[in-house]
């Protein structure tokens, strides 16, 4: 069978363009495939991780696994990245689950809106100065939700069971 080949480390910076092209031509297959190439030889490069991650979430519509994302999260040095690109992954998650529409959608993407807005804001009290990505990513959030009267929480329907 075929074998994968390694690529030069010198050809990182032009390999992460190469990325982010395919990810804005909705390619994000091609992207992903790049910044596994790239961490295969600079596992620590935290732009290839980002973009990976970012990949990633441009797939859910395609049934890629959130964990796969989240599993990306560990890698990241910054506790703001953190923070930050976990609102990203539940964000995009809510976004796909309202794409897909199906039955108990809007619950399930409500939940995962609540969860960024709640990454967010972590990542308000983390962030540099002059950033306010984690707030312009909140707000885009909480507008989703006012403008959606069919994302709402689900009715807590839960029975006791009584005890024997």
């Amino acid at each position: 069978m075929f074998e994968l080949k390694p690529i030069d480390k010198a050809s990182i910076p032009r390999a992460i363009e190469k990325a982010e092209r395919y990810r804005l031509l909705n390619e994000p297959v091609e992207a992903e495939s790049i910044c596994r190439d790239i961490l295969d030889v600079d596992p620590q490069n935290q732009k290839a991780v980002i973009v990976l991650l970012l990949a990633l979430t441009d797939q859910f519509e395609t049934g890629i696994p959130v964990t796969d994302a989240q599993s990306l999260l560990g890698w990241l040095q910054s506790e703001y990245d953190k923070a930050y690109y976990a609102g990203i992954i539940c964000e995009r998650r809510a976004k796909a689950l309202m794409d897909v529409g199906s039955h108990g959608s809007g619950f399930i993407a409500y939940d995962w809106f609540l969860q960024a807005i709640r990454w967010y804001e972590r990542a308000t009290t983390l962030r540099p100065k002059d950033n306010d990505d984690a707030i312009l990513r909140y707000n885009t959030c909480v507008r989703i939700l006012q403008r959606n009267p069919d994302l709402k929480p689900s009715a807590d329907e839960r029975i006791e069971l009584p005890l024997e």
